[in-house]
């Protein structure tokens, strides 16, 4: 029960965090763009901690190894990352890149996730 409440909480904050970053108006035109706004601004990930795996007009595909709060709580709560990353991470990151751009869709590769491997795999792409 407390595990519950402590990612309802995480995930409460990660929205108000959001919601504040939001404030300012951003968009974004192309699948190019979405590496300095989403990752390094708004997720604030040093661009050494992301790998571009691919990038080209539809679609841009990182591995991050990022010091990332969410593999910390989910390690201290011995929770599998693959369920609170589900459930604290994916849904704000999708609330962020629909408002930059509501064509962005977001996808992350629960099999290539941290501590399984070395990075977390996500890939980003745009409706045409």
């Amino acid at each position: 029960m407390l595990d519950k409440v402590l990612i309802y909480i995480a995930k409460t904050v990660f929205y108000v965090y959001a919601f504040i970053w939001l404030l300012k108006r951003r968009r974004v035109g192309s699948v190019s763009e979405v590496l300095n706004i989403f990752y390094l601004d708004f997720l604030r990930i040093k661009r050494s901690d992301v790998e571009v795996l691919r990038i080209d007009r539809y679609e841009v595909v990182t591995k991050c190894r990022n010091p990332c709060p969410i593999l910390t709580l989910a390690m201290r709560l011995r929770l599998d990352t693959r369920y609170v990353c589900r459930e604290v991470s994916e849904p704000v990151c999708r609330y962020v890149l629909r408002r930059l751009n509501p064509n962005l869709v977001f996808e992350r590769d629960y099999s290539s996730i941290r501590p399984y491997s070395d990075g977390c795999v996500e890939r980003i792409s745009i409706k045409v």
